[in-house]
């Protein structure tokens, strides 16, 4: 079957989603090891709601945290793409790049080829003029693809949404310009 992609990376097809993702999505959802920087894993419920919302950004800012599958074999990996964040902030609102993959894509360079790829989609075909990236303070591997995919930290911020959660609540802030991406990209 020939997947109509949004866009395409060198080994990643990227797509919006459906409600065929749900099962894989809500398997990835409920690993801990995937959910470790997040206050709990998510039950199928939550993850269909999930994709809801991710749906519905889609129609309005035509990006969302897209389904990515590698091309070599149609297999479902996770997300990686851009979400326009509001909560309050010094720095938002704002769009945000983000990625989440299960356990079997780690280690293979797929979150920085994909996060890449979605930084050329913000600057040249979205024409936006900033992206940032969160993650916890926790969360090294994160922080380790905001690096090589050029962003540059800007803050520590304890976030609005993890008050709940004290041990997530620090959150550190990457952020990278399209005057930086292009440079570094021409």
């Amino acid at each position: 079957m020939e997947i109509d992609y949004i866009f395409t990376s060198r080994r990643l097809g990227f797509r919006n989603w459906s409600t065929n993702d749900l099962d894989e999505f809500a398997k990835m959802n409920a690993d801990e090891d995937v959910m470790k920087h997040f206050p709990k894993t998510l039950t199928t419920k939550e993850t269909s709601e999930f994709i809801d919302r991710l749906q519905v950004h889609f129609e309005k800012h035509s990006y969302n945290y897209f389904v990515v599958e590698v091309l070599e074999t149609g297999e479902f990996i996770g997300f990686i793409g851009l979400a326009y964040q509001t909560y309050e902030s010094e720095f938002t609102p704002a769009v945000d790049i983000g990625w989440r993959l299960k356990k079997k894509a780690w280690g293979r360079g797929y979150a920085t080829e994909g996060a890449k790829r979605c930084l050329e989609l913000a600057f040249t075909e979205l024409n936006l003029d900033q992206v940032i990236a969160t993650c916890t303070r926790q969360n090294v591997n994160s922080e380790q693809v905001m690096k090589k995919i050029g962003m540059k930290k800007v803050s520590e911020f304890k976030h609005p949404k993890l008050k709940e959660y004290p041990e997530y609540e620090v959150c550190l802030c990457y952020e990278i310009s399209k005057s930086h991406w292009s440079k570094s990209n021409g």
